[in-house]
């Protein structure tokens, strides 16, 4: 299968790019591993900020609030007590919870694939992307001629100082290296822009099993 491809200044190149079927054209029968991908994504980016104070932490309550009988009052031995306003947290958060979330390396790239599949229309391929001067009004200006002027993730093959510089201000514009890629990127974008070298690594990084496993089989026989 193939794609438009545009040079680096943004015109049609005579040529266009062919997409790899087993990455970009897979079947996706249901969206279940998708959402794992998405959700350990989000979940491994948390940052554990929220902290309660246990009792032992509370400050102050070291006095006996009042004397133990005689008083015609419950009972307490500090103005710390969790069933006390002020007091401390009973099973609250301690801030050494860990929400990261696990997936496979199979599964990982399988779920990338499917992603990339159901945005197969909204990919478009660069020749190459340079950023000489690292200006944002060349980059702005690329990303007009070749229609990409929503929300885009733009795929390189080097996240360089020059490539953040060119692109760091523009707006509705996320740049990620090709090795990388994941499901939340993609499914959040209207465009991807890849550039041909880029497009090399994903071949090579995603097909990878397929052709270990396809050699291995040729071994075999």
């Amino acid at each position: 299968m193939s794609t438009p491809t545009f040079t680096k200044s943004g015109n049609k190149a005579t040529t266009s790019a062919k997409l790899n079927k087993d990455i970009f054209d897979v079947e996706v029968k249901s969206h279940s591993l998708l959402k794992q991908a998405y959700i350990a994504y989000q979940a491994n980016g948390r940052k554990n900020l929220a902290k309660t104070l246990k009792r032992g932490e509370v400050s102050g309550g070291g006095k006996k609030p009042w004397k133990q009988k005689g008083t015609g009052r419950a009972r307490f031995g500090s103005i710390r007590v969790p069933i006390w306003r002020g007091g401390g947290i009973v099973f609250g958060p301690l801030g050494k919870e860990n929400y990261s979330k696990t997936l496979t390396v199979k599964s990982k790239k399988q779920a990338i694939k499917q992603a990339l599949s159901l945005k197969q229309e909204k990919i478009i391929v660069l020749e190459t992307f340079e950023c000489k001067d690292g200006k944002t009004a060349e980059t702005v200006k690329v990303l007009n001629k070749i229609g990409a002027n929503r929300k885009t993730l733009l795929v390189v093959s080097n996240k360089d100082e020059l490539v953040l510089r060119a692109t760091k201000n523009v707006k509705d514009l996320k740049v990620v290296n090709a090795m990388y890629l994941n499901v939340f990127d993609i499914l959040n974008a209207d465009h991807i822009v890849i550039s041909q070298k880029s497009l090399e690594i994903i071949d090579g990084w995603l097909g990878a099993s397929e052709h270990t496993s396809a050699s291995k089989e040729e071994a075999k026989k």
